[in-house]
């Protein structure tokens, strides 16, 4: 019997259990009934922050950015390309540090872009800087310990 998986789904914050062996066959939301992987990086904002950190269980890459910044912008094509290749192995997701200035600074995020990788509800990586869609892809499998 294959192992089940928690998965909140991007568009109404409901938390699935799917099977491991099934991620890829692209599964639906129990309550919304749309697809719980769109291959593009999720929006988060303080509320639901916490709900898709915390209950997932796959690994969740997060983006802290913020419109103002050059680089964020310059990066956010290679992230939404990186997403692609990344989901359902990982949940791909931005946060808008200037909308959620209290979480950004709750997680210490002093440089904009930032990466943070969580698995299991807690930070496990952190890499600032922009970086090129197959550089996020390897740091983000390498750390997630999807290599």
């Amino acid at each position: 019997m294959t192992e089940s998986l928690h998965v909140v789904c991007p568009h109404c914050d409901t938390v699935n259990r799917i099977p491991q062996d099934r991620l890829r066959d692209q599964p639906t939301c129990g309550k919304c009934k749309q697809e719980l992987f769109t291959g593009k990086p999720l929006e988060l904002t303080s509320q639901r922050f916490p709900q898709h950190i915390s209950r997932n269980d796959i690994p969740v890459l997060v983006d802290f950015w913020a419109p103002w910044c050059g680089p964020c912008l310059s990066m956010a094509p290679a992230y939404a390309q990186a997403a692609q290749q990344l989901e359902p192995e990982m949940r791909v997701a931005k946060l808008d540090t200037e909308a959620a200035q209290e979480l950004a600074a709750g997680y210490s995020i002093r440089s904009i872009p930032t990466l943070a990788l969580f698995k299991g509800g807690r930070e496990i990586a952190r890499q600032p800087g922009a970086m090129s869609a197959s550089d996020i892809m390897a740091w983000a499998r390498r750390h997630a310990g999807l290599t």
